[in-house]
């Protein structure tokens, strides 16, 4: 690792990278309070990360963890700052005061209280063989703000609980600062469009290679993921000129006719192959080398390379 890079976390450095798209492209930060970040819950338990999505005036949709410590909903702010006399040292106090009969409740306790009226079915995406569908409830809440030391009145959000019928304990936890006016169906299809960011690294991983890098220096797995993401973004672009849908199938349509594979029971029916001479798979290495001539250097350090030269 270069000497000038220290440690951070995984939030730090994914809200550092968020910064730096947003001064990147000034439009970008015009346009900000439309956007919505979506996050699963190794960063949204994190209070500094999405604190620091908020100062960015940025909205969002992350993910936590059944433990996370909320206020329930309907509190009014004046029943719950601390009154305790102030002798005139210091800071008046503004943490929230806790009692025997006032405390905060873990999400998955809250989930636990509520009727069976709050609770909707809805249909969320459509999927290979049939509509997804899941139970939510949303209600308004305040985050605890942490420790006792530290906790402060924030501002009411979301909070998104899903839970089938088929389990025991709810599934899914999500916090989000989208709008008080957002209706169920809009909190649902906000939290679940992390699953179109989980098939593209599956597909970066899996068609363009990113998994498959095994060398140990910094440079080379930077240069590898510049070329992979780059391809990416390159067969991204076309099936969008092309006109196909987000969600088809990526098998080619010359696969249609090959022959099933011997190895295969007897009387099976035949099936699409995905290795053809025009596949993802087959492509990627020659596409990688296409840009990188195309781009005429490495679009991580600007190295240029003599044989992409030639």
């Amino acid at each position: 690792m270069p000497e000038a890079l220290g440690f951070a976390t995984k939030p730090q450095i994914a809200l550092q990278q968020i910064k730096t798209l947003l001064n990147a492209q000034p439009e970008a930060g015009a346009a900000r309070c439309g956007r919505c970040v979506l996050a699963d819950a190794a960063y949204g338990v994190d209070s500094a990360f999405r604190r620091g999505l908020t100062e960015l005036d940025l909205a969002y949709v992350v993910g936590v963890t059944s433990v996370l410590s909320v206020w329930p909903p309907g509190a009014l702010p004046d029943q719950w700052v601390a009154a305790m006399p102030h002798s005139g040292r210091g800071r008046p106090p503004i943490m929230p005061r806790r009692g025997a009969t006032r405390q905060p409740l873990s999400v998955k306790a809250l989930a636990h209280t509520l009727p069976p009226g709050a609770w909707q079915t809805i249909q969320w995406r459509e999927g290979s063989n049939f509509t997804l569908p899941g139970r939510f409830a949303a209600l308004r809440v305040r985050s605890a703000g942490g420790n006792r030391a530290r906790a402060r009145l924030l501002p009411e959000q979301w909070l998104l609980i899903e839970w089938p019928d088929h389990q025991a304990e709810p599934e899914k936890y999500c916090l989000s600062t989208l709008p008080a006016t957002c209706t169920l169906s809009e909190l649902v299809n906000a939290a679940h469009q992390r699953w179109r960011i989980e098939r593209n690294y599956q597909d970066l991983e899996q068609d363009l290679g990113l998994g498959h890098y095994e060398g140990r220096g910094w440079c080379g797995f930077h240069h590898h993921a510049s070329l992979a993401i780059a391809a990416y973004g390159f067969l991204m672009a076309q099936r969008l000129k092309d006109g196909n849908v987000a969600g088809s199938k990526k098998t080619s349509s010359s696969a249609n006719c090959l022959p099933y594979p011997n190895i295969s029971a007897l009387g099976q029916p035949q099936q699409a192959q995905r290795h053809v001479p025009d596949s993802i798979t087959t492509l990627r290495l020659q596409l990688a080398i296409s840009l990188a001539r195309a781009v005429g250097h490495c679009t991580h350090c600007l190295w240029v390379s003599r044989r992409l030269r030639l």
